[in-house]
């Protein structure tokens, strides 16, 4: 079954390359994405669309615990408004499994597998992003990319209408938790990634991000959790990271879950 492999590197690098800042209200700081060419990304509904996703196989996708009452996933999305009837699948969600150590006020584990009514056709504007076995933490200072169609602006309510990506610095752990920044309220732990700002331009994800991917070198890293209002240079967002561990759950999820 094909996925997106050796590809997807060379695709993710060059557009790490190519996302640029600019002035306009966007994801904060970024730019809308050439359509469809992060074919993994899936957008979640409750009622209304709520949170980001990534297709990780034809019958899973991969979000955060936190984005709770998904009744749907959409994929082959580029514009929430449009029609694109050639491009979008539709899945109604079979089974939520949030991560068994999930704590909503540690905001620790926050990582969720949706099982899919029923697979999806893989096409150029729908495919999986395989997840590898191990995962390099990214260091301080690593560019990454972050994407969805949540908030662009902290004074507006809905989420933005197109699909929309920036790039993020990681931040130092130890920074992190410093009096400047998060204080330890909540705890950043290892199983955390603190990821926004260089310090110079406002740039991070936002409300109706969650859920969506961290891509680093052209790898899936985290998973977008939480922050504290957004575009906030001293506080960034923060990504559930992959770690080895992590990918033993959700391998072994996918593989043992019977429903």
């Amino acid at each position: 079954m094909f996925c997106l492999k050796g590809f997807a590197a060379i695709l993710f690098y060059i557009f790490l390359l190519i996302v640029q800042s600019s002035h306009g209200s966007e994801i904060i700081g970024g730019k809308e994405v050439e359509p469809h060419s992060l074919p993994f990304m899936a957008l979640l509904e409750s009622n209304t669309p709520d949170c980001g996703g990534i297709l990780i196989d034809p019958s899973w996708v991969l979000s955060a615990a936190h984005c709770i009452d998904i009744k749907k996933v959409l994929l082959g999305v580029h514009s929430i408004k449009a029609k694109e009837t050639d491009s979008r699948q539709v899945r109604k969600v079979k089974k939520h499994v949030p991560h068994p150590c999930y704590d909503k006020e540690e905001k620790v584990n926050d990582l969720m597998l949706l099982k899919l009514d029923k697979p999806v056709k893989q096409t150029k504007t729908v495919n999986c992003l395989k997840l590898g076995n191990t995962i390099k933490e990214p260091q301080a200072g690593t560019t990454c990319l972050v994407a969805g169609w949540g908030k662009t602006n902290n004074r507006f309510k809905q989420m933005s209408d197109v699909l929309m990506a920036v790039n993020v610095t990681v931040i130092d752990r130890v920074k992190c938790n410093s009096p400047e920044y998060y204080n330890f309220k909540p705890v950043i732990t290892g199983g955390m990634i603190c990821a926004g700002s260089d310090g110079k331009k406002s740039v991070d994800s936002c409300q109706g991000d969650s859920g969506g991917p961290l891509l680093c070198n052209g790898t899936l890293v985290g998973v977008t959790s939480f922050g504290h209002k957004c575009g906030l240079i001293k506080k960034p967002g923060v990504y559930s990271f992959l770690s080895e561990k992590q990918l033993n759950w959700i391998k072994k999820t996918m593989k043992t879950s019977e429903f």
